[in-house]
């Protein structure tokens, strides 16, 4: 690819440049200067396409007299050879990782990600965005515009964050509002599901932030250990509950770690036991790793299942011993998170990942891949296996069916 004038939009055309559609509504770009055309975008070398309707009062005829396509807006008789769809053109999808162009890498920001993107319009839900790595995602995707749920267990600090928010940016506030979700509890997460579908129709982006770490030997409302049910089983209900609201324009990220490359789940005969051990066969940092090894192999089994509907899920790594509350529950994991403080990345760089998955358009069709550092990056062994993928998705399902109706028959 030649060389461009540096822009700070990787879309922007090159000066002398101009976009043009075949009778197909496939995308060629002119070169002016030279009189060239070619299939390809002269700064991406991504070819795009023309899709949807045509806007409200126009319409396309045959010109018998040039020859060509012509475009009539019946209201303004304003007459175009230039199809009026073409500023909302595509991209194909770039079904290969290889074609994708690494852009920012450990160093890179929320906000550097975010440069020049314009979000108003879109809605994303985080869970845990009211500290941390899932504040620093909901902060920086308002700050470019884009409407944000706060899915909390504390409400009040959800409130905080957003005026946090508003005094940096006051029209954020009104963008931004909190719904309550206690992962430990299915009945809470049941009940935050209705309340976002009564308020919402469509969700743009999914980022299923929250997690443990550290936890002693503890179980939740449901019977299940909490790092299990926390960080996999109730964010694999919440995701499932809200599919009717997820399209071909949803990004799912689903936060991990490179800890999943510690698990010792095994690859078969998967049980209950397995994720959600007793006591004497609990161990605080392997509940962690098998909690995000589990991330991953839901990532990239939704990914599988929803491949026909569009939607793009991936798997992420925000980085190493950010400094987070994540390490709360232990003293020891405290004082190690503080000595590593400034060696480790900052809670915008943690961050970046997340919101280049949910915004960075040359992933557009792209699915069940795993992403460090703004990249992507090859996901363990283990969780790459089907079937484990498939097992664990199955026992998942079967876990929630059996909480939900111990609930129902609770209430009856």
């Amino acid at each position: 690819m030649m060389s461009m004038p540096d822009s700070d939009s990787e879309d922007e055309l090159p000066p002398g440049w101009e976009m043009q559609a075949n009778d197909d509504g496939v995308v060629c770009y002119v070169n002016q200067q030279n009189k060239t055309t070619q299939w390809t975008h002269p700064r991406t070398g991504r070819s795009k396409r023309i899709a949807g309707e045509l806007p409200l009062h126009w319409e396309r005829y045959y010109d018998e007299q040039s020859k060509r396509y012509m475009f009539l807006n019946k209201e303004t008789q304003q007459r175009t050879n230039i199809d009026p769809r073409l500023a909302f053109a595509v991209e194909d999808p770039t079904l290969n990782v290889s074609k994708v162009r690494q852009r920012f890498d450990s160093c890179s920001t929320a906000l550097q990600v975010l440069h020049g993107k314009d979000l108003h319009g879109r809605l994303a839900l985080i869970t845990g965005a009211n500290c941390g790595i899932g504040y620093e995602t909901a902060r920086s995707l308002a700050m470019h515009g884009c409407e944000i749920i706060f899915a909390c267990r504390n409400i009040a600090a959800a409130n905080e964050a957003i005026e946090r928010i508003a005094v940096e940016r006051p029209a954020a506030r009104s963008r931004c509002r909190a719904v309550s979700l206690d992962l430990s509890s299915m009945h809470s997460v049941k009940q935050c599901v209705e309340t976002v579908k009564a308020d919402v129709h469509h969700i743009d982006y999914l980022i299923l932030n929250a997690g443990v770490f550290a936890l002693p030997h503890t179980k939740t409302t449901d019977g299940l250990e909490t790092t299990f049910q926390v960080s996999h089983l109730s964010h694999f209900y919440l995701t499932t509950q809200l599919e009717s609201l997820f399209d071909h324009n949803t990004r799912i990220v689903v936060l991990s770690s490179e800890s999943h490359r510690f698990a010792n789940l095994p690859a078969n005969n998967l049980t209950l036991q397995h994720l959600s051990p007793p006591k004497e066969k609990f161990w605080s940092m392997m509940a962690y790793n098998n909690a995000k090894l589990c991330n991953v192999l839901f990532a990239q089994e939704l990914a599988e299942r929803w491949k026909q509907r569009g939607i793009s899920v991936f798997s992420v790594h925000p980085g190493n011993m950010v400094s987070t509350q994540l390490s709360r529950n232990y003293w020891f994991y405290r004082f190690l998170f503080a000595f590593v403080r400034p060696f480790t990345k900052s809670l915008q760089q943690a961050a970046a990942t997340s919101v280049y998955c949910a915004t960075a358009h040359e992933l557009t069709g792209l699915s069940g891949m795993y992403f460090n550092n703004c990249f992507f990056c090859e996901p363990s062994k283990l969780s790459k296996s089907a079937g484990l993928q498939q097992q664990l998705w199955e026992l998942s399902e079967q876990l929630i069916k059996d909480i939900m109706e111990q609930q129902t028959s609770v209430f009856v």
